[in-house]
């Protein structure tokens, strides 16, 4: 099991030039950076994988960023559009190193309405074919899909670690697994330990942060079931810290983070390490 950071926490875009802090990210202790790539012409992969492997880093996952016109349930156009990027987000992957993208891949982030369930029925037809097409992709590229079940309030769409499998069996394939993010499980799920467990070998990626967006460990969130639904089920994947603060404003505000939840961002960062390596290690 390895620590690793988002890199939301301190930057949006994410650029070339953010690689600046890798030192810092290595120093803290983390061992896998998660990269948010929000247009794949943002990055020169070669570079960032050369200043990773600079810092004795790696790129443990891609974060897909899923606006309105990238929408695997939507109008035809946003449909292509978002299967498109994400199409793109595997082959930039390959290119970093890493073997996962990871996000709410099915859907864009913020929609959110209670429509019939013909059409919500209509719209999870779309999102299997979809995803069943991007999964054969990613399949030939030896890369896995971690789709994550959002809160109610980012999405009608997927919440649960029930929904998230239900999806799963449908695709039908290797290459789609689940990300579970406690922030998210603290919302919808009863236990995140049970829901924890219910994935199983489905779990390919985890974040980490507090019941508030905040560090994890300086929360209401019971992480000794969380621990232990990890150890039991045998979970050897990344572990990242995804946490939002008022500094970087565009994130801030998709995430309706209006106050700040902590002193300072390294503050997250540095305490919450600190806290994932003594309780899940």
């Amino acid at each position: 099991m390895r620590l690793g950071i988002n890199t939301f926490l301190f930057t949006s875009p994410f650029t070339d030039d953010s690689t600046k802090l890798f030192p810092q990210f290595k120093k803290w202790g983390f061992e896998t950076i998660e990269i948010p790539i929000e247009d794949p012409s943002h990055i020169d992969t070669a570079h960032v994988k050369r200043e990773l492997e600079k810092n004795k880093l790696v790129c443990g996952s891609v974060c897909a960023c899923l606006g309105p016109d990238r929408d695997l349930r939507g109008t035809p156009e946003q449909q292509q559009t978002g299967l498109t990027y994400l199409t793109k987000l595997v082959d930039q992957a390959v290119e970093l190193g890493c073997l996962t993208v990871a996000g709410p891949v099915y859907s864009a982030v913020g929609r959110a309405d209670a429509v019939p369930e013909k059409e919500y029925q209509k719209q999870w037809r779309a999102v299997v074919k979809n995803l069943k097409g991007l999964c054969k992709y990613a399949e030939k590229r030896g890369v896995v899909i971690c789709l994550e079940p959002l809160n109610r309030y980012e999405t009608d769409f997927i919440n649960t670690v029930d929904q998230g499998l239900k999806m799963i069996d449908e695709v039908g394939s290797p290459a789609l697994k689940l990300l579970l993010d406690t922030f998210h499980m603290n919302v919808e799920e009863k236990n995140q330990g049970k829901a924890i467990r219910k994935a199983g070998k489905h779990l390919g990626h985890f974040h980490a942060c507090g019941s508030d967006r905040g560090t994890p460990g300086n929360d209401h969130i019971d992480w000794a079931p969380i621990a232990a639904a990890l150890k039991a089920i045998k979970y050897q994947g990344d572990v990242v810290i995804e946490s939002f603060t008022t500094d970087v404003k565009v994130i801030a505000k998709a995430a309706s983070i209006w106050r700040r939840m902590e002193p300072t961002r390294e503050e997250i960062a540095v305490k919450g390490v600190k806290f994932l390596k003594k309780t899940l290690l």
